[in-house]
């Protein structure tokens, strides 16, 4: 497996001290897997240097023979104004600091102290080039009618709009380091999604996914960081944990709004400082994996009730997804009925079912509590008794609570409120909206929509024809 180079783009690195170049390169990778960086010793080749290849930061050193800082930094930013430059220097002199930002510097840091405050100021700008940077791709997505990579997503099976946006916004954001969560109903299909964002950003890398749900601190600490032998009875040898098996992939963390309030301040910590340290050690380790989280929960709702830490929920939503659930995607429910059908015919040996005409139609009328994952375990089961070629409904109406029109009024199905301005319509207005809306939901269909409206197929009839003589 080849390393991955990170940044995308390389870290310029300009010092006459050579011995201080390979120090601070060695720093960036050991501590920051920074690993994609060009050194210079000779200032008077930096011009040549940015020329010839796109950077994501220059590391200029305030004092060097022939061009010092004071004489690159205007020509930089005149050539190359959303390069941002950080300056170096020996000395700590508030003027030379003010005068580096008023040339444009983004930053400004002392040789002599700590190497961790550089390092911290380094990746700061590097996460703000890296928004900007998706935020380009994010809009250039939007504008642009067609993936770059449709076929990394052919497991989701959809023509929904939001869908597709939500495809570009992946494509925007897979190239990053930045947490992504994942909202949606439970069934809506979060880790096909956070799938399809490991496959555009690191498909060589690992993928690893764990459901904290019901996991205590001892055992989320020990699973996501590993221990040390001898860290407690019976670890008689060291155990890699979830981070550092990913590598540079990523961490699927899946029911993240179930997370105990000590494992959400362990999350944070690692997310802050991009360290942890496995159980029994004193020694940390550097994460270089990318969270993606999910969740079907609403955690500002958890912030808010206490139940979630703010500053985890604010360094999660750098990257935010709403999946729809399937009930605002009927247009999907053909697709899926037929993908399906297609899953369970090879499961169970059998020639793939003839479903009748109306089926799709009539689960387009279900409230689908269980999203997706309801769908396919009623295919499912459907298939499993099937014997003829041409499906029975049967099956799909016991599923949805409909065995016959009596029952249709007595189902659990939560049905929304109907919702009525000022002005009340009169009895007449009200049956006409009704059906009008029941015919669109069906596509004219007057079985289903009988069925829809808890009446015989006698009665919807004679309703239609009224209507018909009322429009003459």
């Amino acid at each position: 497996m080849n390393l991955k180079l990170y940044p995308e783009l390389p870290i310029l690195l300009v010092d006459d001290e050579e011995n201080w170049l390979c120090s601070l390169e060695l720093m960036l990778a050991r501590q920051a897997r920074i690993n994609h960086v060009i050194s210079c010793s000779d200032s008077s080749m930096v011009m040549d240097i940015l020329a010839n290849q796109e950077f994501s930061l220059v590391v200029l050193d305030f004092t060097m023979p022939g061009l010092s800082a004071e004489d690159l930094l205007p020509i930089i930013g005149r050539d190359y104004p959303d390069l941002p430059v950080i300056i170096l220097t020996g000395r700590d002199q508030v003027d030379t600091a003010v005068n580096c930002m008023k040339l444009g510097a983004a930053d400004y840091f002392i040789k002599t102290e700590d190497g961790m405050r550089l390092l911290a100021g380094i990746q700061r700008v590097l996460r703000v080039r890296e928004v900007e940077c998706e935020n380009r791709l994010l809009k250039n997505g939007i504008l642009a009618a067609e993936l770059r990579q449709p076929e990394l997503f052919a497991e989701i099976v959809t023509q929904n709009q939001t869908m597709q946006s939500i495809f570009h916004y992946v494509e925007a954001v897979a190239g990053g380091s930045q947490p992504v969560l994942i909202h949606g109903e439970s069934g809506t299909g979060k880790e096909l999604i956070a799938m399809a964002l490991h496959k555009v950003g690191r498909v060589d890398d690992h993928w690893l996914a764990i459901n904290v749900a019901g996991i205590d601190e001892d055992t989320f600490a020990d699973t996501l960081f590993g221990h040390e032998r001898g860290a407690y009875p019976g670890a008689d040898k060291v155990r890699k944990g979830l981070i550092e098996q990913a590598g540079t992939g990523t961490l699927f963390l899946d029911e993240i709004g179930s997370l105990s309030e000590v494992s959400q301040l362990k999350l944070l910590r690692v997310l802050q400082d991009g360290e942890f340290f496995p159980v029994g050690s004193d020694r940390p380790h550097r994460s270089n994996a990318r969270f993606v989280v999910a969740t079907n929960q609403d955690l500002k709702k958890l912030v808010q009730n206490g139940r979630f830490r703010s500053d985890l929920y604010y360094r999660l939503k750098v990257h935010q997804l709403e999946i729809p659930p399937l009930r605002n995607r009927l247009e999907d429910i053909p697709l899926l009925l037929e993908h399906f059908l297609g899953q369970a015919a090879v499961e169970f040996n059998k020639k793939k079912p003839t479903p009748p005409a109306e089926l799709a139609v009539l689960l387009q009328t279900y409230h689908f509590p269980g999203n997706i994952r309801e769908l396919q375990s009623m295919v499912y089961d459907a298939v499993s008794q099937h014997h003829q070629r041409k499906m029975s409904m049967d099956v799909f109406k016991k599923a949805m609570g409909r065995t016959g029109v009596a029952d249709e009024l007595d189902t659990d199905e939560e049905v929304p409120a109907v919702q009525f301005g000022e002005q009340l319509p009169s009895l007449k207005q009200a049956v006409r909206q009704l059906l009008m809306e029941a015919m669109q939901r069906t596509q004219g269909n007057q079985t289903m929509m009988a069925t829809m409206l808890g009446i015989s197929r006698p009665a919807l009839s004679k309703r239609l024809k009224n209507l018909r003589e009322e429009d003459q």
